[in-house]
Protein backbone atom coordinates (compact mmCIF):
# COMPACT_ATOMS: atom_id res chain seq x y z
CA UNK A 1 0.00 0.00 0.00
CA UNK A 2 1.55 3.33 -1.03
CA UNK A 3 1.59 6.42 1.17
CA UNK A 4 -1.41 8.03 -0.53
CA UNK A 5 -3.66 5.01 -0.05
CA UNK A 6 -2.45 4.67 3.53
CA UNK A 7 -3.24 8.34 4.14
CA UNK A 8 -6.77 7.89 2.79
CA UNK A 9 -7.44 4.75 4.88
CA UNK A 10 -6.14 6.31 8.11
CA UNK A 11 -8.03 9.51 7.41
CA UNK A 12 -11.35 7.70 6.89
CA UNK A 13 -10.78 5.49 9.94
CA UNK A 14 -10.30 8.38 12.36
CA UNK A 15 -13.10 10.38 10.79
CA UNK A 16 -15.48 7.45 11.25
CA UNK A 17 -14.45 7.15 14.91
CA UNK A 18 -15.16 10.82 15.45
CA UNK A 19 -18.63 10.46 13.95
CA UNK A 20 -19.44 7.36 15.99
CA UNK A 21 -18.56 9.01 19.31
CA UNK A 22 -21.31 11.62 19.08
CA UNK A 23 -24.77 10.94 20.43
CA UNK A 24 -26.12 14.48 20.65
CA UNK A 25 -25.73 15.91 17.13
CA UNK A 26 -27.22 15.29 13.74
CA UNK A 27 -25.64 12.57 11.65
CA UNK A 28 -26.63 12.47 7.97
CA UNK A 29 -25.86 10.37 4.91
CA UNK A 30 -25.72 12.09 1.54
CA UNK A 31 -25.79 10.85 -2.04
CA UNK A 32 -25.73 12.99 -5.20
CA UNK A 33 -25.49 12.51 -8.96
CA UNK A 34 -24.61 15.08 -11.61
CA UNK A 35 -22.09 16.40 -14.12
CA UNK A 36 -18.52 17.73 -14.11
CA UNK A 37 -16.31 20.12 -16.06
CA UNK A 38 -12.49 19.73 -15.89
CA UNK A 39 -10.17 22.70 -16.44
CA UNK A 40 -8.43 22.71 -19.83
CA UNK A 41 -5.11 23.61 -18.17
CA UNK A 42 -4.99 20.18 -16.52
CA UNK A 43 -4.15 18.38 -19.76
CA UNK A 44 -0.99 18.27 -21.85
CA UNK A 45 -0.97 19.92 -25.28
CA UNK A 46 -3.53 18.60 -27.83
CA UNK A 47 -5.61 16.82 -25.17
CA UNK A 48 -8.98 18.32 -24.29
CA UNK A 49 -12.03 17.03 -22.43
CA UNK A 50 -15.70 17.75 -23.03
CA UNK A 51 -16.85 20.86 -21.19
CA UNK A 52 -19.70 18.87 -19.58
CA UNK A 53 -19.27 15.21 -18.61
CA UNK A 54 -21.42 12.56 -16.92
CA UNK A 55 -21.38 11.14 -14.32
CA UNK A 56 -20.29 12.77 -11.10
CA UNK A 57 -21.21 10.74 -8.02
CA UNK A 58 -20.77 12.02 -4.47
CA UNK A 59 -21.35 10.06 -1.26
CA UNK A 60 -20.69 11.29 2.25
CA UNK A 61 -21.40 11.33 5.97
CA UNK A 62 -22.10 14.67 7.63
CA UNK A 63 -22.02 15.47 11.32
CA UNK A 64 -23.36 18.72 12.80
CA UNK A 65 -21.79 19.28 16.22
CA UNK A 66 -22.99 22.86 16.76
CA UNK A 67 -26.08 24.67 15.40
CA UNK A 68 -24.00 26.43 12.74
CA UNK A 69 -20.87 24.29 12.36
CA UNK A 70 -20.27 20.71 11.30
CA UNK A 71 -17.96 18.44 9.34
CA UNK A 72 -18.21 15.73 6.76
CA UNK A 73 -16.17 13.08 5.01
CA UNK A 74 -17.14 12.44 1.42
CA UNK A 75 -16.07 10.47 -1.61
CA UNK A 76 -16.47 11.58 -5.21
CA UNK A 77 -16.26 9.66 -8.49
CA UNK A 78 -16.12 11.50 -11.83
CA UNK A 79 -15.67 10.34 -15.41
CA UNK A 80 -14.67 12.57 -18.33
CA UNK A 81 -13.59 11.97 -21.92
CA UNK A 82 -12.17 13.70 -24.98
CA UNK A 83 -13.73 16.19 -27.35
CA UNK A 84 -14.00 15.42 -31.07
CA UNK A 85 -10.81 17.36 -31.93
CA UNK A 86 -8.67 15.71 -29.23
CA UNK A 87 -6.84 12.36 -29.11
CA UNK A 88 -9.22 9.74 -27.73
CA UNK A 89 -9.12 9.16 -23.99
CA UNK A 90 -11.31 8.48 -20.96
CA UNK A 91 -10.39 8.79 -17.32
CA UNK A 92 -11.72 8.28 -13.83
CA UNK A 93 -11.27 11.11 -11.33
CA UNK A 94 -11.86 10.00 -7.74
CA UNK A 95 -11.36 11.99 -4.56
CA UNK A 96 -11.80 11.80 -0.79
CA UNK A 97 -12.18 14.97 1.29
CA UNK A 98 -12.61 16.10 4.88
CA UNK A 99 -14.63 19.30 5.02
CA UNK A 100 -16.00 21.80 7.48
CA UNK A 101 -19.66 22.63 7.02
CA UNK A 102 -21.28 25.98 7.83
CA UNK A 103 -25.06 26.25 8.17
CA UNK A 104 -25.89 29.62 6.62
CA UNK A 105 -29.66 29.07 6.75
CA UNK A 106 -30.15 31.75 9.39
CA UNK A 107 -28.43 34.32 7.19
CA UNK A 108 -29.62 33.20 3.75
CA UNK A 109 -33.23 32.08 4.16
CA UNK A 110 -35.73 31.66 1.34
CA UNK A 111 -38.44 29.75 3.24
CA UNK A 112 -38.90 27.56 6.30
CA UNK A 113 -38.20 24.46 4.20
CA UNK A 114 -35.00 25.78 2.60
CA UNK A 115 -31.45 25.49 3.95
CA UNK A 116 -28.10 26.77 2.69
CA UNK A 117 -24.81 25.08 3.64
CA UNK A 118 -21.25 26.03 2.71
CA UNK A 119 -18.52 23.39 2.83
CA UNK A 120 -14.74 23.41 2.30
CA UNK A 121 -11.72 21.28 3.11
CA UNK A 122 -8.64 19.36 1.92
CA UNK A 123 -8.47 15.99 0.28
CA UNK A 124 -6.72 13.55 -2.01
CA UNK A 125 -7.35 13.17 -5.76
CA UNK A 126 -6.64 9.95 -7.69
CA UNK A 127 -6.56 9.97 -11.51
CA UNK A 128 -6.85 6.75 -13.51
CA UNK A 129 -6.72 7.02 -17.32
CA UNK A 130 -8.39 4.21 -19.24
CA UNK A 131 -7.49 2.46 -22.48
CA UNK A 132 -4.13 3.21 -24.12
CA UNK A 133 -2.97 5.54 -21.34
CA UNK A 134 -3.78 3.29 -18.39
CA UNK A 135 -0.25 3.50 -16.95
CA UNK A 136 -0.34 7.30 -16.63
CA UNK A 137 -2.26 7.45 -13.37
CA UNK A 138 -1.39 10.10 -10.79
CA UNK A 139 -2.33 11.34 -7.32
CA UNK A 140 -2.23 14.77 -5.75
CA UNK A 141 -3.70 16.80 -2.91
CA UNK A 142 -6.70 19.05 -3.43
CA UNK A 143 -8.81 21.71 -1.74
CA UNK A 144 -12.56 21.66 -2.26
CA UNK A 145 -15.26 24.28 -1.62
CA UNK A 146 -18.94 24.42 -2.45
CA UNK A 147 -22.48 25.41 -1.53
CA UNK A 148 -25.57 23.24 -1.03
CA UNK A 149 -29.20 24.37 -1.30
CA UNK A 150 -31.47 22.00 0.64
CA UNK A 151 -35.22 21.57 0.45
CA UNK A 152 -36.70 19.74 3.43
CA UNK A 153 -39.23 17.13 2.29
CA UNK A 154 -39.72 15.80 5.82
CA UNK A 155 -38.02 15.97 9.22
CA UNK A 156 -35.53 13.30 8.18
CA UNK A 157 -35.20 13.72 4.41
CA UNK A 158 -34.15 16.57 2.15
CA UNK A 159 -33.25 17.09 -1.50
CA UNK A 160 -30.34 19.34 -2.39
CA UNK A 161 -28.38 20.98 -5.19
CA UNK A 162 -24.61 21.15 -4.74
CA UNK A 163 -22.10 23.21 -6.74
CA UNK A 164 -18.44 22.54 -5.87
CA UNK A 165 -15.01 23.49 -7.17
CA UNK A 166 -12.01 21.22 -6.56
CA UNK A 167 -8.63 22.91 -6.77
CA UNK A 168 -5.87 20.44 -7.64
CA UNK A 169 -2.28 20.71 -6.43
CA UNK A 170 -0.82 18.34 -9.02
CA UNK A 171 2.73 18.86 -10.25
CA UNK A 172 3.60 19.39 -13.91
CA UNK A 173 3.95 16.13 -15.82
CA UNK A 174 7.60 15.14 -16.20
CA UNK A 175 8.49 13.70 -18.59
CA UNK A 176 5.60 14.95 -20.71
CA UNK A 177 4.81 11.43 -21.97
CA UNK A 178 3.45 10.66 -18.49
CA UNK A 179 0.78 13.28 -19.02
CA UNK A 180 -0.75 11.77 -22.16
CA UNK A 181 -4.36 10.97 -21.41
CA UNK A 182 -4.03 12.08 -17.78
CA UNK A 183 -5.01 15.17 -15.79
CA UNK A 184 -3.59 17.35 -12.99
CA UNK A 185 -5.97 20.32 -12.91
CA UNK A 186 -9.17 21.60 -11.31
CA UNK A 187 -12.72 20.29 -11.52
CA UNK A 188 -16.18 21.87 -11.28
CA UNK A 189 -19.11 19.64 -10.29
CA UNK A 190 -22.87 20.24 -10.18
CA UNK A 191 -24.97 17.50 -8.57
CA UNK A 192 -28.49 16.80 -7.32
CA UNK A 193 -28.86 14.62 -4.28
CA UNK A 194 -30.65 13.44 -1.17
CA UNK A 195 -29.73 13.86 2.49
CA UNK A 196 -31.08 11.38 5.03
CA UNK A 197 -30.86 11.86 8.80
CA UNK A 198 -29.37 8.90 10.66
CA UNK A 199 -29.63 10.28 14.21
CA UNK A 200 -32.26 12.80 15.09
CA UNK A 201 -33.73 15.46 12.87
CA UNK A 202 -32.94 18.80 14.50
CA UNK A 203 -31.09 20.12 11.45
CA UNK A 204 -32.56 17.90 8.72
CA UNK A 205 -31.79 20.08 5.73
CA UNK A 206 -33.32 23.19 7.31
Amino acid sequence: MNKYKLFAVVFLFFAAIGFAQSDTSTFKAQFALGVNSPSSSGFVSDFEANSVNFPSINMGLQYIFKPLIGAKVDFGYNRFSNTDNSPEFKMNYTRVNAQLVYNASRIVRFSSNMGVFFHAGPGLTMIKPLGNFGNNDTRFLNAMAGVEFHYGVSDTFSLYLDTSYILGFGKDFNPIINGYGSFNGNLLTVTLGASISLSGCKYCGR
